[in-house]
């Protein structure tokens, strides 16, 4: 008797990483009691992913709490984004009329659901030891005039600073 192809792991929208969103579904699908949950997740996960989709990149904090009997309730994590996501209902609910989700309303919550990300670390010019040479002779080869003053000036910081 042959085995049933293994099920393909499910990526859980919203998780960062694929390995732990499949260890969990793997998880829900190895007890039956839990197994019943997997339709309700991967309709959730849908729904959040459409609502990503239909939404621009600043809503991207935002998370599906519930949809039950058309009332969809979004959760943002701060009062100054459910101003702006206010605005933008209309089209979401058309967008997601348009993919088959039956959204008669929408509410906000603001919920500090997470941690909003740090900003981003600012990358830093790392010249390679040629590059420095480079600029350390083209400062050394210009004539140290008046016009040139300030331009070797630089050039000799700049290298000064790269070392």
């Amino acid at each position: 008797m042959q085995q049933p192809p293994p099920k393909r792991p499910v990526h859980i929208f919203g998780t960062k990483n694929r390995q732990t969103s499949h260890a969990a579904t793997d998880f829900l699908r190895s007890n039956d009691r839990l197994a019943s949950l997997m339709p309700a997740i991967t309709r959730m996960a849908r729904l959040q992913a459409d609502c990503a989709a239909a939404l621009p990149a600043v809503f991207h904090n935002c998370d599906v709490l519930s949809f039950q009997e058309g009332v969809l309730i979004l959760a943002v994590p701060s009062s100054a984004l459910a101003a702006r996501l206010k605005q933008m209902l209309p089209k979401l609910q058309t967008t997601l009329i348009g993919r088959g989700w039956q959204v008669e309303s929408t509410r906000i919550k603001v919920q500090v659901t997470r941690a909003l990300p740090d900003k981003p670390e600012m990358r830093t010019l790392e010249l390679p030891p040629t590059a420095v040479r480079a600029f350390e002779e083209l400062a050394a080869s210009l004539p140290d005039d008046k016009h040139n003053h300030d331009l070797v000036a630089a050039l000799r910081a700049l290298a000064a600073k790269r070392k």
